[in-house]
C-alpha cells in the first residue's frame, strides 16, 4: 500500500507535463492559424486588387480598340476624300493642259496668217514705192511765229465752295438759341433752369446742350464749252450720216441764231448728239434758249443744252463745336 501512494505523486507530475506540452502545442498551432489567416487574407486583397487591375486594364484596352477603329474609319474617310480631291485635280490639269494645246494651235495659225499678211503687206509696199527726186531748197530762218488764239474759245471755268450748314431736329416746345460768344451759353448752361418772360407770363425752361450733326464741305470745279452744244430727242429714223448734214445745215443758219459748224456727232442709239460750232459764242446763246428748230423731213423742235463736265475735290466733312 506504501507502494501504491508513493507512486501516485509521480504520475500526477508527468500528467501536468503532458498538459502543457499539448496547450503548448496548441498555442502554436494558433499562432501558426492566425499567421496563415493574415497570410491567406493579404493574398485574397491582392487577388481582388489584380482582379480590379485586369477589369480596369480590360475597360482601358476596349477603350483603345474603339479608339484604334474610329481612327482607322476616319483614316480611311480622310483617304478617299483625298483620293477625290486629287482625281479632281488631275482632270481640271488634263482639261486646262488641252485647252491650253487648243490655244497654242490657233495661236500657230494665227501666226501662219499674220506672216502671210506681213509678206503680202511688204510686197504691196514695194510695188506701190514711188521714188523721186526732192530739189534742194535754201531755207532762211528769219523768226518764229507765234499762233494765235483766241481767248474767248476756251471754256468758262469756275469753282464753287459747297458749304452744308449744321442743322439740328427740334421737337415741340423746344427752341435753338445761338449766341455770339461762347461762354455765354457755357454760363447758362450751368443752371439748372431759367426764367423766361413772355408778356405777362414768366416760363421756368431748363437749358440743355445739343448736339449738331455733322457738316461738310467741298468745291465743284465747273467747265462750260462755249463751242460745243448737246443736242437730244432726235427721233427720227434716218441714215447716220444724212442725220449729220441736216444737223449741220439747220445749225449754221444765222436766222435761227446759229452759226458756223465745225463737226456733228451723232448717237443713233442714245438719239442724241454734239454741235462744235467754229467760232465761241452760238453755242452758248443756243443754249440759254433750251430748244432749236431742225430741219429734217419736217420741222421739229429739238431739246439743246450746254456741255459741261465738273469735278468734285476737297470734300472734308468735320463735327462743329
Amino acid at each position: 500500500m506504501a507502494d501504491v501512494c508513493n507512486n501516485r505523486p509521480v504520475n500526477g507530475k508527468q500528467e501536468d507535463g503532458g498538459l502543457q506540452e499539448d496547450t503548448r502545442d496548441t498555442e502554436e498551432a494558433k499562432k501558426e492559424l492566425d499567421t496563415w489567416k493574415t497570410k491567406a487574407e493579404k493574398a485574397d486583397d491582392v487577388k481582388d486588387r489584380m482582379i480590379l487591375e485586369k477589369l480596369e486594364e480590360d475597360e482601358t484596352k476596349s477603350k483603345a480598340q474603339q479608339e484604334l477603329v474610329a481612327r482607322a474609319q476616319k483614316q480611311e474617310e480622310c483617304q478617299k476624300e483625298s483620293t477625290k480631291r486629287i482625281n479632281s485635280v488631275q482632270a481640271e490639269i488634263l482639261r486646262l493642259a488641252g485647252r491650253k494645246q487648243n490655244l497654242l494651235d490657233k495661236l500657230k495659225g494665227y501666226q501662219v496668217v499674220l506672216q502671210a499678211k506681213r509678206a503680202e503687206s511688204t510686197k504691196l509696199k514695194c510695188k506701190f514705192k514711188i521714188y523721186t527726186q526732192v530739189p534742194d531748197t535754201a531755207i532762211e530762218f528769219k523768226a518764229q511765229i507765234k499762233e494765235e488764239r483766241d481767248e474767248n474759245s476756251e471754256p468758262i471755268k469756275e469753282v464753287f465752295t459747297i458749304i452744308q450748314r449744321p442743322t439740328v431736329s427740334l421737337q415741340g416746345g423746344e427752341a435753338l438759341i445761338t449766341f455770339e460768344e461762347e461762354k455765354v451759353a457755357s454760363q447758362i448752361l450751368k443752371n439748372s433752369k431759367c426764367s423766361v418772360s413772355c408778356g405777362n407770363i414768366s416760363l421756368d425752361v431748363k437749358p440743355k446742350r445739343i448736339t449738331m450733326d455733322p457738316t461738310v464741305k467741298f468745291e465743284v470745279h465747273l467747265e462750260v464749252s462755249r463751242r460745243e452744244l448737246k443736242v437730244s430727242g432726235i427721233v427720227d429714223g434716218m441714215p447716220e450720216e444724212r442725220m449729220k448734214e441736216r444737223l449741220k445745215m439747220s445749225f449754221s443758219r444765222p436766222s435761227r441764231g446759229g452759226g458756223e459748224v465745225d463737226h456733228v456727232q451723232y448717237d443713233m442709239n442714245t438719239g442724241a448728239g454734239v454741235i462744235t460750232f467754229l467760232h465761241p459764242g452760238v453755242a452758248e446763246s443756243l443754249a440759254l434758249r433750251g430748244k432749236y428748230r431742225v430741219d429734217l423731213d419736217s420741222e421739229v423742235t429739238m431739246q439743246v443744252g450746254p456741255i459741261y463736265k465738273y469735278e468734285l475735290s476737297k470734300f472734308q466733312a468735320y463735327h462743329p463745336p
